[in-house]
């Protein structure tokens, strides 16, 4: 096979070339979504966090729990039983019974004591908050306990606030589904004449600070965005003040404020399914000079459509990585807030996140 060309192809024919690169990261010691809370009823559900399977089922008192998918009996999906009277999960296959915190509670036909040493199933830290439940994604055991908590919504239920939950699947890496949530430069092509259109030569100034945990770019200056969106939020016009932040381990979140009455917020929490799949769960929350119920039937499908050209772009994206077998990355400056977001989530992977406090100031047209 020839040497490498910078498009990734063999200069001594077009053969793909394996790159070797993939942006795909495994983040312990950190909360996820995994499901909204009124999915997990009476019945135990099936759920992926990094590529794992777990079963969510409610106990006696209805408090949500998360164990491995995977019952140490047989190996049968724990998912596939159900939920005992006693809030244990059953298993499907024996009958073998767990409580939320993966302690073997009763075997049929054994008469000996339950929970001894390999009975115990898998089991992870779970809290329900916002609507919401939230897998720890490190597995509980001797010494462990959760960092952290997970992610608030700020203003999901603020007084004077409306709240749209939408949840969709992206075909992409937990980096590219978050990179793609803060990037202004697609918005004017992806979303042409819906979230803003073509440049109007109008410079302005994103600042960047980053942080051990999060990193946020605002831009200086920008006028309203000229798409439906943006008209809906100030038909007046006005100059926006905007932020793009991302917040460890996987929340990306934006923010417009036009005028004193116009405040629009969008926290998508991104779980990574799988390495190249990733569910992305959105709060919107927006206040405006107009009544509520007159925005708010339109918020849900305007996201949506946004949501969905998105994802088609993602799938797009992953499909050709896979082809040529790996990653390419050209950057600019233009590319505010990617590079900022991959450091940070390598820092979480490894463990290393160090104390940060970095500013700088890059000059876009828009």
């Amino acid at each position: 096979m020839g040497e490498a060309g910078d498009n990734g192809i063999s200069t001594s024919g077009l053969v793909p070339l394996r790159r070797g690169r993939a942006s795909v990261v495994k983040i312990p010691d950190h909360w996820f979504i995994v499901a909204e809370s009124n999915e997990l009823k009476s019945e135990p559900i099936e759920r992926e966090l990094f590529g794992t399977k777990l079963a969510l089922f409610r106990d006696e008192r209805g408090k949500a729990a998360a164990l491995l998918d995977r019952c140490p009996h047989r190996n049968v999906p724990l998912s596939l039983g159900k939920t005992h009277r006693d809030g244990t999960i059953e298993c499907a296959y024996h009958g073998w019974r767990f409580d939320g915190g993966g302690e073997c509670r009763f075997i049929p036909t054994f008469s000996g004591a339950c929970g001894q040493k390999g009975q115990r199933a898998t089991s992870f830290a779970v809290r329900e908050q916002d609507g919401f439940i939230w897998v720890y994604s490190t597995p509980m055991g001797d010494g462990v306990a959760p960092k952290t908590e997970p992610h608030v919504f700020a203003y999901k239920d603020k007084p004077g606030y409306s709240t749209v939950v939408q949840a969709v699947t992206a075909e992409g890496t937990l980096y590219s589904s978050i990179e793609n949530a803060l990037d202004v430069p697609h918005t004017a092509f992806l979303h042409h004449g819906l979230f803003r259109s073509k440049s109007r030569g109008i410079t302005i100034t994103a600042k960047i600070h980053r942080s051990r945990d999060r990193v946020e770019a605002e831009y200086v200056g920008e006028p309203r965005p000229e798409g439906v969106i943006g008209r809906i939020l100030s038909p007046s016009g006005g100059i926006v003040t905007h932020y793009d932040r991302f917040i460890l381990p996987s929340v990306a979140q934006v923010e417009y404020r036009i005028g004193s009455e116009n405040h629009f917020r969008v926290d998508s929490v991104m779980t990574p399914v799988s390495d190249y799949v990733t569910r992305i769960y959105a709060v919107v929350s927006f206040r405006t000079h107009l009544p509520s119920r007159l925005i708010a039937p339109l918020i849900k499908p305007l996201a949506l459509r946004v949501f969905q050209q998105d994802s088609e772009i993602l799938k797009k994206q992953t499909e050709t990585i896979h082809r040529f077998g790996g990653e390419h990355f050209t950057s600019t400056d233009v590319d505010v807030i990617g590079r900022h977001v991959w450091r940070l989530l390598r820092s979480a992977e490894r463990g290393d996140l160090t104390d940060v406090d970095e500013t700088l100031e890059v000059p876009l047209v828009v």
